[in-house]
C-alpha cells in the first residue's frame, strides 16, 4: 500500500470509530460558531471535558456572543472563570475579543495567520477553531492528538522538545484530509481522549492498533514520554482574613500579570507578626487579635504554595478601603461576581460557615501579638 493509501485509511477508520463511538452530544458541538469553539478550545487546555462542561454553559449564558465579552466587567469574566485555573487564559479570551471588535469589526476572522495573532491563540488552537466551525483543512495537535500520533509511529522524547514537535507536526500534517476535516479533527481528539488515553490505553477498542508500533511493541504507555521531573521549590505565605462586624472580609486585587493576575485576594504578607501593625499603620484599624488557621497548600506548575490563613476580628472600622480599585469589602455569602483565586474561594467559604464575627472569643488560641 502506498504511503498516500496508508494516511487514507488512517484518517478512514479514525472516521468510522467516530460515527459509531465519538461524542456527538457535547454542548459546544450544538451551534459550533467559531466563538463557542473557541472559547471550548480555551477552557480544555489543561482541563478535563467533565470539568469544562458546567463552566461553559454559565459562561455562554452570561457572555452568549463576542460582543458581549468585549465589553463585559473584567471581574465578570474571571468570576466566571474562578476554579478553572490559569487565569491568564481568561484575561486573553477576553483581549482577544476586544481585538476582534477593534480589528475585524467583530466579526471572528476566518484567515489561520490572522486567528494566531489573537492573545492566548497557538497554532492548534487557531486550527481546531476553523476546523470545527468553518470547515478548513488544518492539522491540530492537542495534548491528545500528540498521544496517539506518538504511539500509532513510536516517537520518542517529550513533546515539549522542537525535534519531537516538528515531527508529530508532520505527522498531524500527513493524516489530516482535506475533505471533511470538521469531522476528523474531533474524532482524533476523541480518539486520543476516550481511548487512547495517558494510563490505560484500550488497544483492543483502538481502530488504528492494526497499525501502530507502540501497540505491537506491548508499550503504549512509553509514549510520548513525559516532562522530565524536576522537584517544585517551596513558597510561604500569610493570608490575612480580616474581618469586620458586618461579615465582610477585606480583599485586594492582584497585579494584572503573575499568579492570579487581576483576581480578587486576601492580603499576603511574610510573616504573621506583620499583620496587626500593618492594619493599624495603613488601614488605621483596630484588631483583637490573630487566630493562625492550618496551613493550606496550593501547587502550581512550576512551585508549591503553603499558605497560612491568619483570621483577624476588626474593633474599629478605621480607614480601611481608600483605593476602591485595589481593595474592597467582600460580603460573606453574598452575590458579588468577583474573580477569586482558588484557595481563596475556599477560605471565604470557611468564613461563611463558621461566621467568626459572631463567634470571635478572645481566648482562642490566638497567634503571638505582634
Amino acid at each position: 500500500m502506498s504511503r498516500n493509501k496508508k494516511q487514507q485509511a488512517f484518517s478512514q477508520s479514525v472516521l468510522q470509530w467516530f460515527a459509531a463511538h465519538g461524542r456527538t452530544d457535547l454542548p459546544w458541538q450544538q451551534q459550533p460558531t467559531p466563538y463557542r469553539v473557541w472559547v471550548s478550545e480555551i477552557m480544555l487546555q489543561q482541563t478535563q471535558v467533565a470539568t469544562v462542561i458546567p463552566y461553559f454553559e454559565r459562561f455562554m449564558q452570561r457572555f452568549p456572543d463576542l460582543q458581549s465579552l468585549a465589553v463585559a466587567d473584567p471581574d465578570a469574566v474571571l468570576h466566571h472563570w474562578s476554579g478553572l485555573g490559569y487565569y491568564a487564559r481568561a484575561r486573553n479570551l477576553q483581549a482577544a475579543a476586544r481585538q476582534v471588535v477593534e480589528r475585524h469589526g467583530g466579526v471572528f476572522p476566518q484567515d489561520l495567520e490572522a486567528v494566531m495573532a489573537l492573545p492566548g491563540i497557538g497554532r492548534s488552537t487557531a486550527a481546531a477553531i476553523l476546523s470545527l466551525a468553518c470547515g478548513q483543512a488544518h492539522a491540530i495537535l492537542d495534548g491528545n492528538v500528540k498521544r496517539v500520533l506518538a504511539r500509532v509511529h513510536a516517537v520518542a522524547g517529550w513533546p515539549g522538545q522542537s525535534a519531537v514537535l516538528r515531527t508529530l507536526w508532520s505527522l498531524a500534517e500527513q493524516y489530516t484530509p482535506a475533505q471533511g476535516c470538521a469531522a476528523y479533527t474531533q474524532a482524533i481528539m476523541d480518539l486520543g481522549a476516550t481511548v487512547c488515553t495517558r494510563g490505560r490505553p484500550q488497544c483492543d477498542a483502538c481502530p488504528v492498533s492494526a497499525v501502530c508500533v507502540a501497540c505491537a511493541q506491548g508499550n503504549p504507555t512509553d509514549y510520548p514520554s513525559p516532562r522530565p521531573k524536576k522537584t517544585l521549590p517551596v513558597r510561604a505565605v500569610q493570608m490575612l482574613m480580616l474581618c469586620n462586624n458586618d461579615g465582610e472580609v477585606l480583599l485586594e486585587r492582584r497585579p494584572p500579570t503573575g499568579i492570579w493576575g487581576g483576581l480578587w485576594s486576601l492580603p499576603e504578607f511574610d510573616e504573621a507578626t506583620l499583620i496587626t501593625g500593618w492594619c493599624r499603620d495603613r488601614l488605621g484599624m483596630a484588631v483583637a487579635g490573630r487566630t493562625c488557621w492550618p496551613v493550606m497548600r496550593h501547587t502550581f506548575s512550576h512551585f508549591h504554595l503553603d499558605i497560612t490563613p491568619v483570621l483577624v476580628q476588626a474593633t474599629t472600622t478605621g480607614e480601611c478601603v481608600r483605593d476602591e480599585a485595589r481593595q474592597l469589602w467582600y460580603k460573606l455569602g453574598g452575590e458579588q461576581q468577583t474573580g477569586l483565586a482558588a484557595p481563596v474561594s475556599k477560605l471565604l467559604l470557611q468564613l461563611t460557615q463558621t461566621q467568626p464575627w459572631k463567634q470571635h472569643d478572645e481566648n482562642s488560641a490566638l497567634c503571638k501579638a505582634g
